[in-house]
């Protein structure tokens, strides 16, 4: 792992380790009765189960009406197009992960992140390698283990091209010498499927994504891709533990059209703190093994914009891009 990436998840699990402070609980004067939240990802996908548990307890703090939006295409290069295309007066916001830096770094579309700025960090989404519950491998040195011996007889599930767990890819191969396909799918919805159907033999994502899965038994967790075991899956030994040095934090957060009035950035900093102290958002969301990992505004396009140097430097590094 790169000297970069390392800086950012060591200043991740410092800002995740930091209380939440408590604001007033009062829903705010809001200029708009609804607002429209726009994800890239389709229905099931980790963004699109995020923001729409999350609208279920923000409306009341925000004082307006959430609705969640599906745009999707071009791994979020339609969803930047149609927030840098909106009016920047508070009636719509983007759920953010790394893929939308990814994307505009990678496939270079009309509209980037750079069009957007940075509103509020929700959380760190920790990632997770899964199967489906009758799968051969116990463990992760057992996939290794195969992919290594026969390339073809292990396939690898992620999202889309510019999604973080194609990165997580791209750094478990270079570490193990694993060279075995690896498939995209437009979503964690469609990966799933794809684990449970058999077409791939493994995926990679996040613990929202499974929870119904996971009750149910039908699949099951082979490592995550943490400093630490998850609280809830205390059995599942990290990558670290299994010998993979790999530690992996997803980002979770709203962006919103470049320019936004102070009103309004002040109102989402309020509400966040607000929901993530409200308890029964927080039964949600802990048992999903997100941590809480805010960030204002100015820190959190600051941040943006780091991340972005970092990934840019990453991908030169693994000649995913020319210098």
């Amino acid at each position: 792992m790169n000297n970069c990436l390392k800086s950012f998840l060591g200043a991740a699990l410092v800002a995740s380790a930091a209380a939440t402070a408590p604001v007033a609980v009062q829903a705010q004067s809001y200029p708009h009765d609804s607002v429209t939240l726009v994800t890239h990802s389709r229905s099931g996908g980790g963004t699109d189960v995020f923001l729409r548990e999350m609208v279920k307890y923000l409306g009341g703090y925000i004082g307006a009406n959430l609705i969640v939006e599906n745009v999707r295409g071009g791994s979020g290069a339609k969803a930047m197009a149609k927030l840098a295309n909106s009016p920047a007066d508070g009636s719509i916001f983007y759920g953010t992960t790394p893929t939308f830096i990814n994307t505009s770094l990678l496939a270079k579309p009309e509209y980037t992140y750079q069009d957007l700025m940075g509103v509020v960090n929700v959380f760190l989404d920790p990632q997770i390698v899964y199967v489906r519950a009758d799968s051969p491998y116990a463990d992760l040195n057992a996939v290794v283990e195969d992919a290594l011996a026969d390339p073809g007889s292990v396939i690898f599930g992620v999202t889309t091209p510019g999604s973080l767990d194609r990165q997580v890819m791209e750094k478990f191969k270079a570490l193990t010498g694993v060279t075995s396909p690896v498939v995209t799918h437009d979503g964690g919805g469609e990966l799933l499927i794809s684990v449970l159907n058999g077409t791939v033999s493994l995926g990679i994502g996040e613990i929202q994504e499974l929870a119904a899965q996971l009750e149910a038994g039908e699949v099951r967790l082979l490592t995550t891709y943490t400093l630490e075991r998850l609280d809830d899956f205390s059995d599942v030994p990290t990558a670290r533990e299994q010998g993979i040095d790999l530690v992996i934090n997803k980002f979770r957060g709203i962006a919103g059209p470049a320019g936004l009035p102070d009103d309004i950035v002040s109102a989402w900093e309020n509400a966040i703190q607000a929901v993530l102290e409200d308890s029964e958002f927080k039964s949600w969301y802990e048992a999903q093994s997100l941590v809480p990992f805010y960030m204002g505004s100015a820190d959190y396009d600051e941040f943006l914009g780091d991340f972005a140097m970092q990934q840019q430097e990453f991908f030169k590094e693994f000649g995913i891009v020319d210098d």
